[in-house]
């Protein structure tokens, strides 16, 4: 086969793979999804609205009490945060009285929301029903805003 004749067959295969790709964007739009973190961008603004900004900010920046989340999610995938949130930070109870059943604990979760004491420990989030049904969509929303693709306030439902 000659030079030319190899040209326009790798010519013709070039175009075939862009037709391909023009005549079905789906599988694009399926690759870009998967990039993405999993979870609600506007669910876990919510959550986080109503769970977290009360000590780390309405845009999740930080406060005198609490540091700026957009710097550490950057460095976090979705399972190390999940595994923050519910399960590492210490409840600032003896081991017999931070069981989920507890009234020290349900008295401490109600201090932390009211803001009593300060300055307070993150509380592990694993036995909030809120937190831990929606724990990826508040990545999803904080993730979002670490990498500047959801701006200052409320996200599009």
């Amino acid at each position: 086969m000659s030079k030319l004749g190899l040209l326009v067959l790798m010519a013709m295969f070039g175009l075939t793979g862009c037709a391909v790709e023009f005549e079905n964007p789906q599988a694009a739009r399926e690759l870009a999804d998967l990039a993405k973190p999993p979870g609600s961008v506007y669910t876990g603004w919510r959550v986080y609205q109503d769970k977290c900004a009360g000590c780390h900010g309405a845009e999740a920046s930080g406060s005198v009490s609490a540091p700026d989340l957009l710097l550490r999610v950057r460095d976090l995938g979705p399972q190390r945060f999940v595994s923050l949130v519910l399960q590492r930070y210490d409840w600032g109870l003896p081991a017999t009285q931070a069981k989920p059943q507890t009234p020290a604990r349900a008295a401490l979760i109600e201090d932390i929301l009211q803001r009593k004491d300060a300055p307070i420990a993150m509380p592990a989030w694993g036995d909030e029903p809120r937190v831990s049904a929606h724990i990826l969509d508040v990545y999803a929303y904080l993730s979002a805003r670490s990498e500047g693709t959801q701006g200052l306030g409320r996200p599009a439902p």
